[in-house]
């Protein structure tokens, strides 16, 4: 059974679509077979992966309505071993259609249960916001990766979601935990991006990768490429950062 992991922070632009692809990628890279699931109504991780999502008249939208099933909308990438489920705004659409549905949380858990055995890892790229798409990936995942950006704001929002996982535990999924908290946009040239990382390791020291992701302009264009970093310039600060992340979840998948 292939363990289902959410990319998720109610904040936006913290980095979240970048890892959820880099990750993704990475352990394709090393011969996992991985999939990821756009449940962002935004669609940037399938546009991140070369897909025209304007174009595409069959979404992950069209399985949470239960008009299709889950395997007959899964899109190679340009990475091998990695496929995509995509998404684009008709997504948006899904909040109020699925206000109906009995135990509409567990739509997206109940669609993966068709495809689980078919991969080793499940990434779920999660919108900025707690709404029913989030809960439906929070509620389906094993684990939730936290990328947060090292601002001086990071703290107050990752207490804010801590609150958020807890209260999904307790009402939906008890079983899930914290796979990891990642900073990203780090600058070691600042002394805010230090303290922002002293500060929550004194919180959260467990959960805290200790791979960093830098600030890296070759990181922000590899998405308008629809390539995953490591395909676009493997040998980028970027690419460094996202293999040596990989490297730390297999090794503490390990222990």
């Amino acid at each position: 059974m292939g363990k289902v992991i959410a990319v998720f922070n109610q904040k936006g632009g913290v980095g979240k679509t970048t890892t959820n692809i880099n990750v993704s990628a990475g352990l394709a890279e090393q011969g996992y077979k991985v999939l990821t699931i756009d449940i962002d109504p935004q669609g940037n991780t399938t546009s991140g992966l070369g897909i025209q999502k304007n174009e595409l008249t069959k979404t992950i939208y069209d399985v949470l309505l239960g008009e299709i099933s889950i395997n007959d909308i899964k899109l190679k990438t340009p990475m091998k071993n990695l496929e995509l489920i995509p998404s684009n705004m008709n997504l948006a659409g899904a909040e109020i259609e699925l206000l109906e549905v009995e135990k509409r949380e567990y739509v997206l858990g109940n669609a993966l249960k068709k495809i689980n055995k078919d991969y080793d890892y499940i990434f779920i790229d999660c919108p900025p916001a707690v709404n029913i798409l989030t809960l439906n990936a929070l509620t389906a995942a094993d684990s939730v990766l936290v990328p947060i950006q090292c601002e001086y704001y990071a703290l107050e929002g990752l207490t804010h979601l801590i609150s958020t996982i807890k209260l999904v535990q307790k009402k939906l999924n008890p079983n899930l935990y914290i796979e990891g908290i990642l900073f990203t946009m780090y600058d070691a040239r600042t002394n805010l991006s230090l303290q922002v990382v002293e500060e929550v390791k004194k919180y959260f020291s467990k959960e805290i990768y200790t791979t960093l992701i830098p600030r890296n302009v070759r990181l922000g264009e590899a998405p308008s490429h629809g390539l995953p970093i490591m395909m676009y310039d493997e040998k980028s600060k970027g690419s460094e950062s996202y293999r040596l992340l990989v490297a730390e979840i297999l090794e503490r998948k390990e222990a």
